[in-house]
């Protein structure tokens, strides 16, 4: 059992940018990053390999936001720049076997972290 604890969200003005850390207990291989905004379905946002040499985006993160890890503090991170209000969710990590399972069937969860983009 692998536990993950997401921490780095907050309010934010539209434009600006925040980090997002998750911490795990233990080792992890793929790691990666979803959301779930009010009223929708939780939906991928990206996933890195154990080694971070294979990354993943949804679209409409693509040229925004970064995925990085490190292994030796057993920590994903999300860098995100350009905010948008529609960015405002809460944003889970997640750890699965390999960067294409994740994205549809992760391992494990972390609790969340609300990120709220004001306009």
């Amino acid at each position: 059992q692998v536990q993950l604890v997401e921490s780095g969200g907050g309010l934010v003005q539209a434009g600006g940018s925040l980090r997002l850390s998750c911490a795990a207990s233990g080792r992890t291989d793929s790691m990666g990053w979803f959301r779930q905004a009010p009223g929708k379905e939780r939906e991928f946002v990206s996933a890195i390999s154990r080694n971070g040499g294979v990354t993943y985006y949804a679209d409409f993160v693509k040229g925004r936001f970064t995925i990085s890890r490190d292994n030796a503090k057993n920590t994903v991170y999300l860098q995100m720049h350009s905010l948008k209000p529609e960015d405002t969710a809460v944003y889970y990590c997640a750890s699965g076997p390999n960067t294409l399972v994740i994205q549809t069937t992760p391992t494990y969860w972390g609790q969340g972290t609300q990120v709220t983009v004001s306009s």
